[in-house]
């Protein structure tokens, strides 16, 4: 009998006292994650909670908050029309950056692990850059300006493809495309850092023994051995770019301002903005953030089930 099954088999007073055992027995290390487990309930898990008691009520920091039930969220999704368009511009931003910059991340990580220890270094330097710069934001305004002396404007000019110069941060044609293009630019973050660590952590004999075995180019050597090696680093991954994806809002309210022309880039963490920072409406702020949060759980389950199926 395993030790699975004999502990399936015991009392519900037997397995409490194992656990009392186990416990005592490794206290050292609860002590040691205590304070990690302190810090996190108190700055994520209450907040979280207070947040979604928050958003079953009427707050506006000036008075107690007023028990109103699920008012919040039926006003969210029958009455708040741009709270439909932050919804539509937000997934239609995540379900294209989302997976496009994941993707991105991991074969620009791939290729770069290629590459000599010292080229390798820099490379990762040059397209980790974006996604740290202060300036990023600068450099996008000066190319998209509405002027001729936007770079776009004045090489599209230049080569006779347009006549007068385009508004691009005010034409709400351009706004979601131009927030894909940056936020594309700006995505080689965290998640591409994981991905070059655990490529440099593959265990190389698995190689040599899939040589042996019959796999003879690199596309079996990605999908038979790699892949399945890199499991944490690819489900960590898979939630940096879901959560930066979902939480695009800052990119927007920089570029296009807030609000947005005819909120042509107006996402759900902009709508959050407006009512919990301007408003100061924080129950209503408290169900958009919750709704977000549900958004981003389900997400992150559903890849994360996906990608358990590659190291499988």
């Amino acid at each position: 009998m395993t030790q699975v099954e004999a502990t399936k088999n015991m009392s519900f007073k037997q397995k409490w006292n194992m656990n009392k055992f186990l416990i005592k027995k490794n206290k050292v290390f609860y002590y040691m994650l205590a304070p990690y487990f302190i810090l996190f309930f108190v700055f994520t898990v209450f907040p979280v909670l207070m947040s979604m008691g928050l958003s079953l009520s009427y707050f506006n920091m000036l008075e107690p908050p007023r028990f109103i039930g699920f008012n919040n969220y039926l006003r969210l999704f029958l009455d708040d029309d741009v709270f439909m368009t932050a919804i539509k511009n937000t997934f239609v931003l995540a379900i294209i950056t989302g997976p496009v910059s994941y993707l991105l991340a991991f074969v620009f990580a791939w290729l770069i692990n290629e590459l000599p220890r010292r080229l390798r270094t820099f490379m990762t330097l040059i397209f980790y850059a974006p996604s740290l710069s202060g300036a990023a934001f600068t450099i996008w305004l000066l190319i998209f300006s509405g002027d001729i002396y936007g770079f776009a404007n004045a090489y599209l000019i230049r080569f006779n493809i347009i006549r007068e110069p385009i508004l691009w941060l005010q034409n709400p044609e351009y706004a979601l495309p131009i927030l894909i293009i940056v936020q594309l630019w700006m995505s080689l973050g965290v998640g591409f850092l994981a991905f070059i660590a655990g490529l440099q952590n593959c265990d190389r004999t698995l190689y040599e023994a899939g040589a042996i075995d019959g796999i003879n180019n690199r596309w079996q050597e990605l999908w038979f051995i790699t892949l399945p090696q890199m499991v944490p680093q690819l489900m960590f991954g898979a939630v940096m770019q879901i959560t930066g994806s979902f939480g695009i809002g800052l990119l927007s309210k920089n570029l296009l301002g807030f609000p947005s022309t005819d909120y042509s880039g107006h996402t759900i963490i902009n709508h959050l903005d407006d009512f919990g920072m301007i408003r100061y409406e924080l129950g209503y702020a408290s169900a958009i953030a919750t709704v977000l949060f549900l958004f981003m759980i389900f997400a992150n389950k559903f890849i994360q089930k996906i990608l358990r199926k590659v190291g499988t």
